[in-house]
């Protein structure tokens, strides 16, 4: 539900100050391989591997991924992008 709200949020911020050139996007990522949740997927029984399974790309997220797309929307080159989420979930199929 708090991704759901995030779009909406997130399209009707864009409409709102789209007017004064300023575009806003959301990013949703999916399980990302961080230090904070590194106990759940690392050890014998690996959680990560049944996370990825889930995903097109048979992988996790990374945090350099989700910073790549954030240095993306935030670049001039994404000036035409706004009011989107965008999925970083890798293709989840879940």
């Amino acid at each position: 539900m708090t991704k759901g709200a995030i779009d909406v949020f997130t399209r009707t911020l864009a409409a709102h100050v789209g007017d004064r050139g300023i575009t806003v996007n959301a990013i949703a990522p999916g399980l990302v391989d961080t230090d904070m949740n590194a106990h759940l997927l690392r050890g014998q029984h690996s959680a990560a591997d049944s996370a990825a399974a889930t995903t097109a790309l048979q992988s996790l997220a990374t945090v350099e991924d989700i910073a790549d797309i954030a240095c993306f929307l935030a670049s001039p080159r994404s000036q035409s992008i706004t009011g989107q989420t965008i999925d970083a979930t890798l293709g989840n199929r879940l």
